[in-house]
């Protein structure tokens, strides 16, 4: 089991960010649990460390926003998303670690602009398409069998749409949740659900009803602007520390 007290702190810090994101504003900064983690362990390890954890938040989440979700954009985008599961499943031995920072960095970095300009312009609302569905529904399986960051596509679709917020939430927390499950299955024929990484995983457990239970509070209570601005800014410096490594250790 990792020992690295650095490690803890880090992960730590990422098991309550995805879970207030995941719980309280729809899975985007659950992007940041693996760049975070990233910083004291190799990546695939970090994924394989959160895959439990994000399981764990899954089935509070689904009991919290049971039905209240979009049916039409799931069956649009969830048989897509397999497609990028196996997509990523298949050329996952083919990455390297320091490839896969600047695949973590790149998706933060984007996330971070792609946030951020959101803010400047004026968005058109649209509805469900089963061609940018299916399009941002695989890019959204790849993403998220490697580093757990399906979020970034998944919002370039499903945000435009203008929901309201906890339709939204629930819509990413069972999309992203039968993602989850069906990614156990490549991840333990690759090997990543060793006794190592499930121990370290059982460790951070106690910090899953934590990070549910702020997400659920902040979901009512927060000024939502603010709390993003922040994140984002955290979340795009990790992104561009993980880059500078990639990048240097290619």
């Amino acid at each position: 089991m990792i020992t690295a007290p650095t490690f803890y702190i880090l992960a730590a810090m990422a098991v309550l960010l995805v879970g207030i994101s995941k719980s309280g504003f729809g899975s985007g900064l659950s992007v940041l649990g693996v760049p975070l983690m990233a910083l004291a362990v190799p990546p695939a390890q970090a994924a394989a460390i959160l895959l439990p954890l994000l399981i764990a938040f899954d089935f509070f989440n689904l009991i919290h926003y049971r039905s209240r979700y979009d049916r039409t954009n799931l069956w649009i985008m969830l048989p897509a998303s397999m497609l990028g599961i196996l997509i990523g499943a298949l050329t996952f031995r083919y990455l390297s670690d320091a490839h896969i920072r600047i695949m973590i960095g790149g998706i933060a970095a984007i996330f971070v602009i792609n946030y951020f300009a959101g803010q400047k312009r004026e968005r058109h609302k649209t509805e469900p398409d089963r061609i940018r569905g299916s399009f941002w529904g695989t890019i959204a399986g790849f993403t998220s069998f490697g580093v757990h960051a399906g979020a970034l596509p998944a919002s370039v679709y499903l945000l435009p749409q203008r929901m309201d917020k906890t339709i939204f939430v629930g819509t990413t927390v069972v999309f992203f949740a039968i993602i989850n499950y069906v990614k156990l299955i490549p991840y333990a024929l690759l090997g990543q659900l060793n006794g190592e990484n499930l121990l370290t995983s059982l460790v951070l457990a106690p910090f899953v009803p934590i990070g549910f239970w702020l997400g659920i509070y902040l979901h009512r209570r927060v000024n939502e602007r603010l709390f993003y601005i922040l994140a984002y800014s955290f979340l795009f410096l990790t992104g561009v520390k993980l880059l500078y490594e990639g990048i240097t250790h290619l």
